[in-house]
């Protein structure tokens, strides 16, 4: 069996919700799709420098959180950083994941009473929208291929 990083990995089990998503099964299976896709293009651009192969989860949050909840519905939180951005992540029902946490390396993060995350809010950033939209068409070109 794989062993995955990102917080919460262990009971996320939550099933598809878009009938669009139907070939992805999980969180996990998500996040093995994404590990595909993921690069420079889709990271937050003040966060570019540092981003690697090696640390692909680097500035992937609010696009990877939202497209997961595309997918599996719930909701998004966000954990406040210093600087005032947040970290998002996803809720559904008593099930936590954090498909980018693992650029945080082990720095721990509390998912506690954190404020909920707004899609229009977040997409107010024209490139952050684009860079959603990016993600969501490779992932939906990926998964045409996945039987």
């Amino acid at each position: 069996m794989k062993e995955y990083r990102f917080y919460g990995w262990q009971n996320a089990d939550v099933p598809t919700v878009n009938e669009e998503y139907k070939k992805v099964k999980n969180p996990r299976h998500l996040y093995d799709l994404l590990s595909e896709i993921w690069c420079a293009d889709t990271c937050a651009p003040r966060m570019r420098d540092g981003w690697s192969k090696e640390n692909m989860t680097l500035g992937q949050c609010s696009i990877t959180a939202f497209l997961a909840q595309d997918i599996f519905g719930g909701e998004v939180y966000g954990i406040r950083r210093s600087g005032g951005n947040y970290h998002c992540y996803n809720v559904i029902g008593d099930c936590i994941f954090d498909l980018t946490s693992e650029q945080f390396k082990d720095e721990v993060l509390s998912y506690e009473n954190n404020p909920i995350q707004s899609r229009d809010v977040h997409f107010e950033k024209e490139e952050k929208r684009l860079r959603y939209e990016f993600l969501k068409a490779e992932l939906r070109k990926l998964i045409s291929d996945v039987r």
